[in-house]
């Protein structure tokens, strides 16, 4: 099995109430090919909600303690977090999905490159909470617009 961002399905689990959907992800998920997972709302958070960034390192940094994510009125949500990412990693190995396709710059789904935290949309290098929890147990992470490139779409 496939980990997917909910979203990238049409799943309105976005921040602003919306999706990703895109069309190729859709038809994956219709087929049963790919389990859509939201980490945010499998933290606890509601949709919409106020949008988030990592503040002070990336996703390693959250689960390390070091950094933390926090929404535009400056509540943090670290927790959450966290939390959403472990309930992924545990969906991961109840379905022994070994690859995770996930949404871009995502605070929890991000892979490679996120916001930088200053509610700018600057990007650094780094992976969100999720995207880290899973590469740190063996499961293989792509972001959405790499995966559809290499597929030709």
């Amino acid at each position: 099995m496939i980990i997917i961002s909910a979203c990238l399905c049409g799943i309105n689990c976005k921040y602003n109430g919306g999706n990703n959907i895109d069309p190729h992800f859709l038809t994956m998920y219709r087929n049963n090919e790919v389990l859509p997972v939201c980490p945010e709302e499998l933290g606890g958070l509601s949709t919409p909600r106020h949008p988030c960034e990592i503040t002070g390192g990336c996703g390693n940094d959250v689960l390390t303690g070091s950094a933390r994510v926090i929404n535009d009125t400056g509540i943090d949500l670290t927790p959450n977090f966290i939390k959403g990412a472990h309930e992924v990693l545990q969906t991961a190995r109840d379905n022994n999905a070994k690859l995770a396709i996930l949404q871009d710059r995502s605070p929890s789904c991000g892979v490679g490159v996120i916001y930088d935290g200053t509610f700018s949309k600057k990007l650094i290098e780094g992976d969100g909470v999720t995207a880290a929890l899973l590469k740190q147990n063996r499961v293989n992470v792509i972001n959405a617009t790499d995966f559809l490139r290499d597929k030709g779409v």
